[in-house]
C-alpha cells in the first residue's frame, strides 16, 4: 500500500490505495438488508470511508474440486451477511476529469459459490492493460438470496442486492474516473445469467448500455416453478435466527431435493420468474423485447462447455479409457450438454435481441491447454480475462500451456471485451484466430427449431452435473 488516494462521490468520502498500476477502493457498502429482506440503499456517511478491505464473501460452502482446478482456496475472505458490497478497480495514472468505461462484474458459482474480490476475478491486468475502471460485484447467494418460499419469504433478493450495485454505480462512479453513460455489466455463468434477467427489468438501459453474456445456463433458465416450489418447502426449516453456517448446510439438502427435476437441478438456485424484480415467465421474452433497443449484446460460450464436469464421474472417466469409442461418445455427451445449457439457449437469445432492435455479437470460445483433460472447459475464459500471473498460472484448468500462450491470447480476449465496452463497433473479422468465432447476429437470420432444441433436452435429461 503506497498512498492513499480520497475520492469525494456523493455517498462520502472514499479512501483508497495504489497497488502497483492501479488504485483499489475496495469493499464499499453499496446496500443493507436483514436476512430474507430486501436490500436498502447504504446510508451516506460523513467522515472518509477506508476502503481498503476486500467485501466479505455471503457465507457459502467449500468446493474442493473447483479450488484444484481454479485455484481457489475456500476461505480465502471472510465470510458475512452483511456482503453487499462492491470494489472498485482504476488506473494508477488518471488524468484529472479522465471519464472511462466503467465494466461491473458480476461473478458466476451457481449462485451458491463465490464472491467479487476473490483472487481469481483480480481485474488489475484488464484495467491497466485497457484503461477502463472495473468494478466488483458481492451479493447474496444459495437461501441466503435465492430462494421464495411458501411463507413469503422473498426470491430474487441477490438479483435485487445486484440492482442497488449498478443504482450506486449511476450515482456515484463519476468521482472513481467514470463514466456512468457508457457501463457494461459483464458476467460468467450464473454472473452471465443473472445479468441477462437484469435486462427484463424496465430500468435496465438506463444502467447499463452493453451486456456481456459469458456461459450463460439460459438453457436451464425456463420450467422452474415446480422444482423452485419443492425447493422452497424443504428451505423453510431455516429461519431469521438459524446460525449462518447452518443455512448453508441446508443448501446442501434443499438441494438434492431439486434431483428428480433432472437437468434443472444442474443448477437448483437462481432467478425466479414472477418475483421481484422480474415478471411472469409468460412475460420474459417481451421483458426484454423492451429493453433490446437500449442495449448491446456480447453473449456466447465455450466450445467444450461440459468437460468441466465430466471428470467427476467415474463412470464416464471408465467410458473415456475405451479405445475409440469411449472418445466418441464423450465428446458426444459434451456437446450435447453444451449445445442444451449454453449453445442453443445463447443463440435464440441474440436473434431474439435483434428482432426486438437491438444489437447482438455472438462468439465461441476455444482455446485450450495443449493435452489438457478439461479442453475448452467451462470456466476457461476467466484465465485469459483476468490474467493475473500469480493467481492463475499452473492451475489445473491450464496446465500444459505456458503462460506466455496463454497471456498473448488473454491480451486478445481483454482487449476484444473492453473495446467492446468503449463503444467500438463490432466486426466478424475481430474474434480470435484460433481461438474465439465471433458473429454479428442479423435481423431474419434462421432460428434452430423447436424440433431440436426438444431433441436436445431429452438427450441430456437423464444427465445430472453441477454447473459452476
Amino acid at each position: 500500500m503506497n498512498s492513499a488516494p480520497t475520492f469525494a462521490p456523493p455517498c462520502g468520502p472514499v479512501t483508497g490505495w495504489l497497488d502497483g498500476d492501479v488504485i483499489r477502493a475496495t469493499g464499499i457498502p453499496y446496500a443493507s438488508a436483514g436476512r430474507f429482506q430486501a436490500p436498502v440503499p447504504a446510508a451516506d456517511w460523513a467522515e472518509p470511508f477506508a476502503a481498503t478491505s476486500p467485501a466479505p464473501a455471503c457465507p457459502q460452502g467449500p468446493v474442493p474440486f473447483l479450488d484444484d482446478v481454479l485455484g481457489t482456496r475456500y476461505g480465502e475472505l471472510p465470510g458475512s451477511e452483511d456482503c453487499q458490497n462492491l470494489s472498485i478497480t482504476m488506473p494508477a495514472d488518471l488524468a484529472p476529469g479522465e471519464k472511462l468505461p466503467v465494466m461491473v462484474w458480476i461473478h458466476g458459482g451457481s449462485y451458491t459459490t463465490g464472491s467479487g474480490d476473490l483472487a481469481i476475478f483480480d481485474p488489475s491486468v484488464l484495467v491497466a492493460e485497457n484503461r477502463v475502471v472495473v468494478v466488483s460485484v458481492t451479493y447474496r447467494l444459495g437461501l441466503f438470496g435465492f430462494l421464495a418460499t411458501r411463507s413469503g419469504r422473498p426470491g430474487n433478493l441477490g438479483l435485487l442486492d445486484q440492482l442497488e450495485a449498478f443504482r450506486w454505480v449511476q450515482r456515484n462512479i463519476d468521482a472513481f474516473g467514470g463514466n456512468p453513460g457508457k457501463v457494461t455489466a459483464f458476467g460468467q455463468s450464473a454472473g452471465g445469467d443473472a445479468i441477462a434477467h437484469l435486462m427484463a427489468t424496465p430500468e435496465a438501459p438506463s444502467l447499463f448500455q452493453r451486456a456481456i453474456l459469458q456461459s450463460a445456463p439460459l438453457g436451464i433458465s425456463r420450467g422452474r416453478a415446480k422444482m423452485n416450489h419443492a425447493m422452497g418447502i424443504a428451505a423453510e426449516a431455516v429461519s431469521e435466527e438459524t446460525p449462518a453456517m447452518d443455512v448453508v448446510e441446508r443448501e446442501d439438502h434443499v438441494a438434492q431435493v431439486a434431483r428428480k427435476f433432472g437437468m434443472l437441478a444442474a443448477m437448483p438456485f437462481g432467478t425466479q420468474y414472477g418475483h421481484a424484480p422480474l415478471p411472469e415467465e409468460s412475460d420474459i421474452e417481451a421483458a426484454w423485447n423492451r429493453s433490446a433497443p437500449g442495449i448491446e449484446v456480447l453473449i456466447g460460450h465455450t466450445s467444450e462447455e461440459a468437460r468441466l464436469f465430466l471428470p467427476r464421474s467415474p463412470y464416464l472417466s471408465r467410458l473415456a479409457g475405451v479405445p475409440y469409442a469411449g472418445t466418441a461418445v464423450i465428446r458426444a455427451i459434451d456437446w450435447v450438454i453444451t449445445e442444451t445449457v449454453y449453445g442453443w439457449a445463447a443463440r435464440k437469445f441474440a436473434r431474439r435481441h435483434v428482432r426486438a432492435g437491438g444489437k447482438a455479437h455472438s462468439y465461441v470460445l476455444n482455446w485450450h491447454a495443449p493435452g489438457n483433460v478439461f479442453g475448452a472447459a467451462h470456466t476457461i475464459d476467466l484465465p485469459l480475462l483476468f490474467g493475473n500471473r500469480n493467481t492463475w498460472d499452473g492451475v489445473g484448468l491450464i496446465a500444459g500451456a505456458s503462460w506466455e500462450d496463454v497471456d498473448a491470447v488473454g491480451k486478445q480476449l481483454r482487449s476484444l471485451w473492453a473495446g467492446f465496452a468503449r463503444g467500438d463497433a463490432v466486426s466478424e473479422t475481430g474474434g480470435i484466430p484460433g481461438a474465439l468465432r465471433l458473429t454479428s447476429e442479423q435481423p431474419g437470420a434462421p432460428q434452430r427449431s423447436r424440433e431440436v432444441a426438444t431433441v436436445l433436452r431429452a438427450a441430456s435429461t437423464r444427465m445430472s452435473w453441477r454447473w459452476k
